[in-house]
């Protein structure tokens, strides 16, 4: 099967950024007509699909609104930077094209509406990550059909689409206590998304099930009231970390590190979501695999088939993922 040429195999082959390209093939502003027409010419000529639109009717666009808040988007490559990637191959699969808008955190403490909702040229949105509960609210009450992608919103749950992180990293916590390990500790502000409040819960339960008893001392939180990553670390340490996802186990390995502390010699660390920032840490990290592709389909399927049927509606979908074993744990 040939290879799905994504936004950031033509932007590493143009030397510019994911997003450059994407402002190109979706006409935006911020890009000159020279850059423009040299990106253009090269997502042909590499077979990038965009803008084929099969439309169903009259009033169909052919477009679907991507949104995602900044506060989860890197100024590079980035976990949601890929899933956005998966979501727009499987969008031009289906002959439709993503629009990408990222959301300021003004505009979504205001609750703002996005340009793509207010221009009226796309039929359904995707949100991928968590916003404010007004902002969610206003994206509901809009005509348009919304999907939200990997996050939980109790309000909308019909129209949610999630990795299992309940299951998941009560896998992952499973596999450290089966290497022998009690003290562990989990690493995530649980109160400041439902995909981390999920792992946390995971946690527990596989501590609980093998009579371990998780105290307040055993959560450190990961991130401020501002959503910048913050973590500090007791001078105590346990046996292992489990950490909600891969970045955050990196920067925990890093200031490890700096203490003379060796991963996994004198602590294991383990991660979540199989995306590690590239050249953050050297340790290849244990961790659990989210399936990214089977959810940009779960979630683009449904939004579709609604954007087709009114009548439609969706269901929460889990897509579960898979363990995967490295160097950064050890027997004890």
């Amino acid at each position: 099967m040939p290879k799905t040429i994504r936004m950031a195999d033509i932007a590493a082959r143009m030397g510019v950024s994911t997003v450059t390209v994407s402002k190109a093939l979706s006409g935006k502003d911020g890009v000159s007509d020279e850059i423009r027409e040299k990106i253009k010419l090269l997502a042909d000529e590499m077979g990038y699909h965009y803008g084929t639109s099969t439309k169903k009717g009259p009033k169909d666009t052919g477009n679907i609104g991507i949104l995602i808040p900044y506060g989860f988007v890197e100024k590079t490559k980035s976990f949601y930077w890929d899933m956005y990637e998966h979501v727009v191959n499987r969008l031009s699969t289906n002959g439709y094209f993503g629009i990408l808008e990222m959301v300021r955190r003004e505009d979504e403490l205001q609750v703002a509406k996005p340009r793509v909702l207010q221009d009226g040229k796309i039929d359904g949105i995707i949100l991928i990550g968590q916003a404010e509960p007004p902002y969610l609210k206003m994206l509901q009450n809009s005509e348009l059909p919304v999907m939200f992608l990997d996050f939980y919103d109790a309000a909308s749950g019909q129209n949610c689409v999630i990795s299992d992180g309940y299951y998941g990293m009560y896998t992952v916590t499973n596999y450290l206590i089966s290497m022998g390990h009690r003290e562990i500790h989990f690493i995530g502000s649980i109160h400041s998304t439902s995909s981390i409040s999920d792992r946390y819960f995971g946690y527990c339960r596989a501590m609980m099930e093998h009579s371990i008893p998780v105290t307040e001392e055993m959560v450190v939180p990961d991130r401020g009231e501002d959503g910048v990553m913050s973590i500090h670390l007791p001078e105590k340490l346990p046996t292992a970390y489990v950490c909600n996802c891969d970045m955050v186990a990196g920067n925990v390995i890093n200031q490890l590190k700096k203490r003379g502390i060796c991963v996994p010699e004198d602590i294991s660390v383990v991660g979540f979501d199989d995306f590690m920032f590239p050249g953050l840490v050297q340790q290849d990290v244990t961790t659990y695999a989210v399936d990214m592709e089977g959810m940009a389909r779960s979630c683009v399927e449904s939004l579709l088939r609604k954007v087709r049927n009114s009548n439609y509606i969706p269901n929460l979908k889990i897509v579960s993922g898979r363990l995967v074993i490295r160097s950064s744990v050890r027997r004890i």
